[in-house]
């Protein structure tokens, strides 16, 4: 082992940069569908090899010196997006005549830009470096600061974040109730890490002990909760998922608008299966109405003849304001609750749009060299102002996330607080049968088991799920999939810890990574000296 990370440490130009970048793209294996995150036990030590290397001359500047730090710390994080990521090239296929120029933009453009992430947490960690554990606190606190500051720079995507490489089942993902996102970010790459003290032995006991104790708390905790017998619930709501499984080639074509629509209704309508009872909510994807209530107010009375007495629909929209498609109008990606009379008695707007996907960012200066909006649909949306939980039967109050928005785990955190129920509606079938349905899907059950809350969960073509207060999938249905699932939610789970007070655990990790990662290296400066 010292003579393999020997080499690694002594590798230098292009080879230094390749392993590093196939450092980061094994990493993906560790997150959804593959889930083996026993690889991230070989990526992360290599990347504490090839740092413990990246040494610049004497006589170079601080900034100069760490050059190369920053430049492992880049190839690996491209060859962890470009690998993690590709799939986001899938949703320029769907209408390839008009936005296949754009497919190397997207599917190399993205990694390059967030690769700039992992730049930085290794150039952080560099400036803390030493040759013992503290490296590996050092790696930690870079990773956890990256991924903090990836949550919300330049509008935000702490997609396939570290941490969710640790929660590849619900017993493992326990502890993000404790730690937040912030706090799993780091101490998931402290662990995957520890591996590098094999080679030089240097507190090689301490970090098998910590390997193990943090292992054996992140599991024990885990079955604690599982196991724990669920508390009496307060109220339940029996709710039926529909998942029409749209081909999006056909989403806005005008002449299968009224098949679409009657495909939803048919499956809105059957009986329910056989133990279940009549649903009191159903729910449809997002932009799942193929065309706007403005425009087709008999939509409105259709819903109300196939909804039954006391039930309400939850329908992703295109909501119009402005009126019929005047120059003036405005769009929103929304959500609406229908009531049994086909009224629509609430409706929430994406508050958190996707750059290029929904809306163009720079808009002037991008439509004069003639780039518009890639994905979405047949319009740019404006973006919501705020967010609110819909009131629905028995009381119970549901939050509504649209698409992406479930990723973001303090802007979940805040307004589920007062929810009892988590909704996410998304349109995956951009991405056909790839990771990054898995992956979404995946990031939507942890919002779950953070909030304590249960979490329903509508997708065009997958997956559509409902999933528990600890993360645990009632029934799903698959990609590409067509049907509808029938649950009986209880609702019993509460929060463990208030999301500030996850936050600050999360901080206070990461503060704790820093200070031993400061200290070792002092000392071991005043040893040299």
């Amino acid at each position: 082992m010292q003579r393999f990370a020997g080499r690694i440490i002594l590798l230098w130009g292009w080879r230094r940069s390749l392993v590093a970048f196939f450092a980061g793209a094994l990493a993906v294996l560790a997150q959804a569908p593959y889930d083996f995150f026993a690889v991230c036990f070989v990526s992360f030590p290599a990347l504490v090899w090839l740092l413990d290397g990246a040494t610049g001359e004497a006589s170079d500047g601080w900034l100069k010196r760490l050059r190369p730090a920053f430049a492992i710390g880049w190839w690996f994080g491209f060859g962890y997006f470009l690998a993690g990521l590709w799939w986001i090239g899938q949703a320029l296929l769907v209408e390839a005549d008009t936005f296949a120029w754009a497919l190397p933009f997207a599917v190399v453009g993205i990694p390059l830009a967030l690769a700039f992430f992992y730049g930085f947490a290794a150039v952080v960690a560099r400036l803390f470096w030493s040759s013992d554990i503290g490296r590996i606190a050092a790696l930690a606190f870079g990773f956890g600061l990256a991924e903090w500051l990836r949550d919300f720079l330049f509008t935000g995507f702490p997609w396939n974040a570290v941490g969710y490489a640790a929660m590849p089942v619900p017993i493992l993902m326990q502890s993000v109730s404790v730690t937040g996102m912030i706090g799993m970010n780091a101490l998931a790459v402290f662990v995957f890490s520890l591996p590098a003290l094999i080679a030089a032995r240097r507190h090689l006991r301490l970090g098998l002990a910590l390997f193990v104790i943090l292992v054996a708390a992140d599991v024990g905790f885990g079955y604690f909760r599982l196991a724990a017998p669920a508390e009496p619930a307060t109220r339940s709501i029996d709710v039926r998922i529909v998942q029409p499984a749209v081909d999006l080639s056909e989403k806005w074509d005008a002449s299968v608008r009224d098949r679409i629509f009657a495909t939803l209704l048919g499956i809105s309508g059957k009986a329910p299966e056989q133990g279940h009872a009549k649903p009191q909510l159903i729910l449809w994807p997002e932009t799942s109405v193929p065309f706007l209530f403005t425009e087709r107010p008999d939509a409105l009375t259709a819903l109300g003849d196939m909804l039954g007495d006391g039930q309400m629909l939850i329908a992703g929209v295109v909501r119009e304001e402005g009126g019929a498609g005047n120059a003036g109008s405005r769009y929103y990606n929304s959500v609406v609750a229908i009531n049994d009379k086909g009224e629509i008695t609430d409706a929430v707007d994406k508050v958190h749009l996707v750059p290029f996907g929904e809306y163009l960012p720079f808009e002037g200066l991008f439509e004069r060299f003639g780039i518009g909006q890639l994905v979405a649909g047949p319009m740019n949306f404006a973006a919501g102002n705020e967010r609110h939980p819909i009131a629905m039967p028995n009381g119970l109050r549901a939050v509504p996330f649209i698409c992406y928005e479930v990723i973001f785990a303090d802007l979940v955190a805040v307004d589920a607080a007062s929810s009892e129920l988590i909704v996410n509606v998304t349109n995956d079938a951009w991405f056909g049968d790839t990771p990054g349905p898995y992956q979404h899907f995946r990031q939507a059950q942890v919002r779950a088991v953070e909030n304590g809350l249960p979490l329903l969960r509508a997708a065009n073509n997958g997956i559509s799920a409902v999933v528990d207060s600890r993360g645990r999938i009632v029934d799903a249905l698959a990609v590409d999939a067509r049907g509808a699932i029938d649950a009986h939610v209880p609702i019993s789970g509460r929060v463990l810890l208030s999301a500030d007070q996850r936050r600050i655990n999360g901080l206070l990790i990461m503060l704790l990574f820093a200070l031993t990662a400061f200290t070792l290296n002092v000392r071991q400066r005043l040893r040299v000296n």
